[in-house]
């Protein structure tokens, strides 16, 4: 315990010294901490919080209360944990940062409680005739974290959101029909956009482009995307890069929906 004293004396005089130094060193690790805990939350990583929180603790005891446990130690232990998360979670790493390195430039209209139910109705009708139809269909809901390569693949319409327009964006014979449509807030922001295709060899050999490129959006981006098989039909609800519902029915459809409209966007603040 004497040699414990010590150290933490020793520590405080030196803190005196170089008080700044410390101060951002501290900011610093903070912030890797928060970004880092945040992506792991935000991708069910719970378990591995508990375990990275642990880990840190005692490589902090060890530097403490042992002389052999030296500064150097310590760093490899911290790098170590970085080099697994990153391993395990780079998709959702690279999301992340784009979504953190995204212009809000754009501005959304107000709306009312009424005019997000409305829209909402609207979209999940305008699915289901699709479905119906067997007319294929990708529809991006995005909270203007798409990078600007997506968007500049298409065609910018910012019209509102209705089920004649959004079919008549998909219908056969449509110039932009084959591309996904981009729905920002309150608008049809645009469509005919090329998205990236997720390249995974685990995924099923029969799945069409719209779903790969549904999953490779969700994988680069924060954002839900709503599909509609040509060959049968079926409606999925893809995000984070998987496949969160597949034979989607209305419900399914307005809750992804809702969750975009008083979760994705009141937390941007654009409604």
């Amino acid at each position: 315990m004497g040699n414990l004293g010590e150290r933490f004396q020793k520590f405080f005089d030196s803190f005196g010294q170089n008080w700044a130094g410390y101060l951002l060193q501290f900011i610093l690790i903070a912030a890797v901490f928060y970004y880092v805990f945040k992506i792991l939350k935000v991708n069910k990583g719970g378990k591995f919080i508990a375990v990275v929180t642990v880990a840190v603790i005692v490589s902090g005891l060890a530097f403490a209360l042992t002389d052999t446990f030296s500064q150097e130690l310590l760093f490899i232990v911290i790098l170590m944990i970085a080099l697994l998360i990153f391993t395990m979670f780079h998709t959702e790493i690279k999301r992340a940062l784009l979504d953190s390195n995204v212009k809000k430039s754009k501005k959304q209209d107000s709306i009312t409680v009424t005019g997000v139910e409305l829209i909402i109705e609207e979209t999940v009708r305008a699915v289901q005739n699709m479905s119906k139809k067997d007319v294929g269909a990708l529809i991006v809901l995005s909270n203007e974290n798409l990078p600007e390569g997506i968007i500049e693949s298409g065609t910018v319409v910012n019209a509102d959101i209705t089920a004649q327009m959004i079919e008549a964006v998909f219908y056969p014979k449509a110039p932009l029909h084959d591309g996904a449509m981009v729905i920002e807030g309150t608008k049809i922001y645009a469509a005919g956009c090329f998205l990236p295709l997720a390249q995974s060899e685990k995924l099923p050999k029969d799945m069409g482009s719209r779903h790969r490129a549904a999953l490779g959006v969700t994988s680069v981006a924060s954002v839900t995307a709503i599909v509609v098989s040509e060959e049968t039909g079926i409606i999925s609800i893809a995000k984070n890069g998987v496949i969160r519902k597949k034979y989607a029915d209305a419900a399914d459809i307005k809750n992804a929906l809702s969750e975009y409209y008083w979760s994705d966007l009141t937390a941007e603040g654009k409604l």
